[in-house]
């Protein structure tokens, strides 16, 4: 099939996927000859901008019947930008426009009139080294572990379990509510003595879901911003924490909720908890302006309807000042330890925020992390009426990486192999350099089934809480899907970005959505086979320099079985990986400069071919 332009072949475009500020690249677009071409065009434009029409020059023959039209520039803004091409001939003008996958195809009658997307960031956008070659751990404190340390100034409305063997209580009380008031205990000082075992992951970033004061198990609804929840420890605690991470190599980076607020909190005071004056006790509270009433005090913004997350005004100048000022809660944390910060639902934070909250944090540290919760294309993402620009170069350093989860689930669970390559390829496409190197590759979250249900389980779609409660894998359907984790763990340790593992999920735990995904981790009762595998995944992170900021090159993607290269500086080494998701064995002829290379994971010789396992993968090295 006659390609004219392919953004993925570096023959058409010389730098692959975004491109800087004023760095310059070559665009070349193929002709037949007997179109008679006597002029070709490349039409970029800004989104929401007039198109611009950059004349390309004849370069030549390409073969006997295809002429070489070119064009190298630089783009000097920064922003979201797409592009196509047009041609001229003596029977009109005709169009380049993109069909998929990267390709271009000349554009007919009935042809969908799509564009190539264009993402060009700050030359000067640079991101934390600390995390790059990496490996993230996700802890939901609450429920990971408990360090027996007697717990101060616990207020008398929390449920405090002793059966950490049990699921989360989960059902509605008298009233109809479910009030999240039960703890199982997990503290600060329980993560720090897990340490040892956190570093023997090859864990080097520690994620922690919120830990301060909240009236809630899950803590996303803040009642005071600079304490840490009593039972959870004290700001002590947590410096000790940091500082014991930091001996073994690990930073820790904090999750902020500044999008709403607790309505039993210090600063809104509806259930009257504190002797403050909360915005929602006076007008004349100084928290009042925080808040927006549309009937005070009663009616107000609150986050998707939650009369008990009243939803804050980011814009306001107070709250600003209160959360990114010189002695605001985002400098505080990070003098106290914090490597960073998470930001909950970012695509709900306005950019006036986003923008004040990035220099607060680079100001105080500029190696510290700016990662978003966006869980769509970062790039292309709509809120608040407007494109959103996270990833320019001003806002966030990365994100949590929902399309990698979902490709890699969809292929662990399914097997297409095309569609894998090519979600995996748009964001690699779309994505900053300096963003791709710090993404946050996650297969399950705090908001997401556990891995090993999500793949081998049947869909949580249309059921409730009393079926999700009621569900557990059968023995064989275990098996498969620890399988099939060890499977798609090895894809999120070796694409581009960090992979970050949601804790428990080494463990072989299960669980459908929230809170059956948030039980207590397993302690003694791990599934050792596959927290051994995990652990030789990390040992590799560590060892394997190509991962750190390699670039990533597609070998193949067809009839269930995937293979691509990471490969970075020469000094760097590089890697091959094939994924295998057939039910049988397969024999994967290698290229040339792959024959005879060692393999990783399980030892297996190469020559000019590798067998690949059923349902399985092979690393080699080069």
């Amino acid at each position: 099939m006659f390609v004219p332009y392919h953004s993925r072949d570096p023959f058409f475009k010389s730098i692959f996927g975004a491109v800087k500020t004023d760095e310059r690249f070559r665009l070349r677009l193929l002709l037949p000859r007997s179109f008679c071409a006597c002029g070709a065009h490349f039409l970029l434009h800004r989104d929401g901008e007039e198109t611009k029409d950059f004349p390309m020059y004849w370069a030549g023959m390409h073969g006997d019947d295809c002429e070489i039209w070119d064009l190298e520039l630089a783009v000097s803004q920064k922003g979201l930008y797409f592009y196509h091409f047009a041609y001229d001939s003596s029977w009109g003008r005709g169009a380049v426009y993109h069909c998929g996958g990267g390709a271009g195809a000349v554009a007919s009658g009935t042809h969908a009139q799509d564009e190539w997307q264009l993402t060009v960031y700050d030359k000067s956008f640079t991101t934390p080294d600390w995390l790059k070659g990496g490996v993230i751990y996700q802890i939901f404190p609450d429920r990971f572990c408990n360090s027996g340390t007697k717990k101060e100034n616990v207020p008398d409305d929390r449920i405090l379990r002793t059966d950490p063997e049990n699921p989360p209580y989960w059902r509605p009380d008298a009233d109809g509510e479910v009030r999240n008031n039960d703890y199982f205990g997990g503290d600060l000082n329980g993560i720090r003595e897990k340490l040892p075992y956190l570093q023997s992951l090859g864990v080097t970033c520690l994620y922690l879901n919120p830990i301060f004061e909240a009236h809630s198990n899950h803590r996303y609804n803040t009642a005071d911003y600079r304490r840490i929840d009593p039972l959870l420890g004290s700001e002590a605690d947590f410096r000790a924490l940091c500082k014991a991470a930091e001996a073994r190599g690990i930073r820790v980076i904090l999750d902020g909720v500044f999008s709403h607020t607790g309505d039993d909190s210090l600063y809104f005071n509806r259930q009257k908890r504190y002797p403050t004056l909360g915005a929602y006790n006076s007008k004349e509270s100084p928290y009042y302006s925080w808040y927006v009433f549309s009937a005070y005090p009663d009616v107000y913004r609150s986050w998707w309807g939650f009369k008990t997350l009243p939803e804050v005004n980011e814009e306001s100048p107070d709250y600003l000042d209160f959360i990114t000022g010189e002695n605001g809660v985002a400098r505080k944390w990070l003098r106290s330890g914090a490597a960073g910060w998470r930001l909950d639902v970012a695509d709900e934070l306005p950019d006036v925020f986003l923008d004040t909250f990035r220099k607060a944090v680079k100001a105080e540290n500029p190696d510290a992390l700016v990662l978003g919760e966006v869980w769509e294309d970062a790039t292309t993402k709509w809120a608040y009426g407007v494109r959103r620009r996270y990833l320019l170069g001003e806002q966030l350093d990365s994100v949590m990486n929902y399309p990698f989860a979902e490709a890699i689930l969809e292929f662990a669970r399914d097997g297409a192999a095309e569609d894998f390559q090519n979600a995996v390829s748009d964001i690699v496409e779309h994505y900053p350099k300096p963003v791709l190197d710090v993404l946050m590759n996650h297969i399950g979250t705090h908001d997401t089934e556990r891995a090993v249900t999500k793949i081998v389980g049947e869909s949580a779609q249309f059921h409730d809480r009393e079926w999700q409660a009621a569900q557990t894998l059968c023995e064989a359907d275990y098996q498969k899907g620890i399988a099939l984790v060890k499977f798609a763990a090895t894809l999120q340790y070796t694409l581009p970005g960090v992979p970050s593992v949601y804790y428990g999920d080494e463990a072989g735990m299960q669980g459908y959505k929230d809170p059956f995904n948030r039980c207590c981790y397993p302690w003694g009762r791990e599934n050792t086979d596959l927290l051994s595998y995990y652990r030789k995944l990390g040992a590799l992170r560590s060892s394997l320099p190509c991962l750190k900021m390699g670039n990533i090159h597609f070998l193949s993607a067809t009839l269930g079985c995937v293979a691509y290269e990471r490969e970075g500086e020469p000094q760097d080494g590089a890697i091959l990986v094939i994924a295998n998701r057939n039910e049988q064995e397969i024999t994967y002829y290698l290229p040339e400069k792959w024959h005879s290379r060692r393999e990783l994971l399980h030892g297996e010789a190469a020559t000019d071919c590798v067998r690949v396992p059923a349902a399985g993968c092979v690393i080699l090295a080069l």
